[in-house]
């Protein structure tokens, strides 16, 4: 696992584990796991999706009554970022807040990445 022992790949505002937890309860899920996938604008997306099980693989972070899996290839692009849960008068939903973006799409949705992440070696 990429980043620096004891430190949580990814954290949750109290809003985002508030509504990762009651998801969780309504569901009777797991948790949900964080991946991203090529596609969008910029580049790639961020995927959420319900499980009932961890991966072994899966980065797995608690707080505060919520679980999140991140999937194995997306840890080293989401390590360091801070998920929240905003509501206005048009929307709800989860936000991003990731020091490894270079770029976005206007509508939010699509991100892409400093291009050093997907290189080995």
């Amino acid at each position: 696992m990429f980043g620096i022992p004891g430190k949580q790949a990814v954290t949750m505002t109290p809003k985002a584990a508030g509504q990762i937890a009651k998801l969780m309860d309504k569901g009777g899920h797991a948790g949900l796991r964080i991946g991203v996938k090529k596609g969008g604008c910029a580049g790639m997306e961020y995927t959420m999706e319900y499980v009932d099980t961890a991966d072994p693989h899966d980065e797995v972070v608690e707080q505060d009554g919520a679980r999140i899996m991140i999937a194995p290839m997306a840890q080293m692009f989401l390590f360091g970022t801070e998920i929240d849960y905003e509501v206005s008068l048009l929307e709800a939903g989860f936000k991003f807040k990731n020091p490894n973006v270079v770029d976005a799409c206007g509508c939010g949705e699509s991100i892409k990445f400093d291009e050093t992440l997907n290189q080995s070696g």
